[in-house]
């Protein structure tokens, strides 16, 4: 099979990165992808029957995408042709086409290969489907992006989603031992370091054979040694788009695991966040909608707490003031949790919604002028700090409207002792209204 080198016009001699000659020539040399490529896999069933179709390859970086899909290619007798998004437009497709209809009137079919194709637009996107439709092309298009938010709904619905894993540590130690096997000596490693290096990797096979290359490449007597490793290589930077699927997806992580009261996992994607480069005052924020929306009057100091962090790092700005996160994220974590007024609000919202403009009774309406006096506006208010309990007991809701209980505290925290007082205005209500009956 042609390399990447070779297709694109390069001569057969010249250098070509590790990752390049390691390049799968079959389908089951592809690792950490069994759940598509095994025995009862997607991709393995279609190649079996020779049936493919239009597919969308979903996956982090280093998974295998542009390798399967010239596989697929070369193991259908289909013609292989790639674009990119990134440097490409309708212009370069219009001529993909054309190629394809001659070939395709010779009997030839063709397999077109996008590369990061949800950096396509909406319009550019449509460009494709009349020729998935004809079957000038068979699609298959590649992205790191979760295809729900990035591709149209009419391409989605031409091309089957697959999901492609990130490379596991056994899949990452497959692709070491390739590598050593390519050039005839070992790693120049500590079993420690080897470890690590894999972890470096981040389950990105492209990116780890480039760390062995360089690593293969070196002239040394001793295996080093984790640290000597991180002198020696770059670490890869963290899978993480804040505009994009990375960002939302640690976003909820965290705010899952706070709601749970797993601290430890709760700091642990903070500092993921973090060590990718999002904005602090974006996690603040999303604290600050925590502490109301999941511990409420649980712990009214939640509030506090999470407005404090956010005042601190505004002052002492990173790296600092991440501990302010910090100390938040422990205490959101550990305080009792309470979606009670959460849920009240909404109630409340659909019973406002439904009722209308009822007005309020007209014993709880001032009466600054005369007329309004005589209309009856304040009759009968009782003024709640003249009473012996504090509390009326009277109705505040709209005459001919039943009361509704929209705020419902939990047994947790500091709303256990509101439970209680509004279970004894309760009872004080309903003695007060079997007085008036008798």
């Amino acid at each position: 099979m042609t390399s990447l080198f070779e297709a694109a016009g390069l001569e057969a001699a010249a250098p070509r990165p590790l990752a390049d000659r390691l390049r799968p020539r079959r389908l089951d040399q592809i690792v950490g992808q069994a759940h598509l490529l095994g025995e009862k896999g997607p991709l393995a069933r279609m190649v079996a029957a020779n049936k493919l179709q239009s597919i969308i390859l979903w996956g982090p970086p280093g998974t295998g995408k542009t390798t399967i899909a010239r596989l697929l290619a070369e193991g259908s007798s289909l013609h292989f042709e790639q674009l990119s998004a990134v440097f490409s437009g309708v212009a370069e497709l219009r001529k993909v086409v054309a190629a394809a209809r001659k070939r395709h009137a010779d009997g030839i079919g063709t397999l077109l290969f996008v590369d990061e194709i949800h950096r396509f637009n909406r319009a550019q996107q449509d460009a494709f489907l009349p020729f998935v439709e004809d079957g000038t092309i068979l699609l298959v298009g590649a992205t790191t992006e979760n295809p729900s938010f990035e591709l149209n709904a009419a391409l989605l619905s031409r091309a089957q989603v697959l999901v492609l894993n990130r490379l596991d540590d056994e899949s990452l130690e497959i692709l070491l031992r390739r590598a050593e096997q390519s050039v005839g000596t070992t790693m120049p490693l500590t079993n420690q370091a080897r470890e690590v290096l894999r972890r470096m990797a981040d389950g990105d096979g492209r990116f780890l054979l480039n760390l062995a290359e360089e690593l293969l490449s070196l002239d040394i007597s001793t295996p080093l040694d984790p640290q000597q490793l991180a002198d020696t290589v770059q670490r890869r930077a963290p899978v993480y788009d804040k505009a994009q699927d990375g960002h939302y997806n640690l976003i909820s992580a965290l705010h899952k695991s706070l709601r749970g009261s797993d601290t430890d996992a709760a700091l642990y994607y903070l500092a993921r966040m973090l060590g990718a480069g999002e904005e602090p005052l974006y996690i603040l924020r999303r604290l600050v909608r925590f502490a109301v929306e999941d511990i409420g009057l649980a712990d009214p100091a939640a509030l506090t707490q999470a407005l404090a962090a956010q005042q601190a790092y505004s002052f002492l700005g990173s790296p600092e003031g991440e501990l302010a996160l910090v100390q938040a994220v422990i205490y959101l974590a550990t305080a009792p949790k309470s979606n009670a007024a959460y849920n009240a609000a909404k109630h409340s919202a659909r019973v406002a919604r439904e009722t209308g403009s009822l007005p309020p009774p007209k014993h709880i309406l001032n009466a600054p002028t005369a007329l309004m006096r005589e209309q009856g506006y304040g009759d009968g208010y009782v003024y709640d700090h003249d009473t012996a309990e504090g509390f009326s007991g009277q109705d505040y809701f709209p005459d001919g409207m039943a009361r509704v209980r929209f705020y419902q505290p939990g047994e947790r925290g500091f709303e256990r002792d509101i439970g209680q007082r509004l279970a004894y205005w309760d009872r004080l209500r309903a003695a007060d209204k079997a007085h008036k009956d008798d």
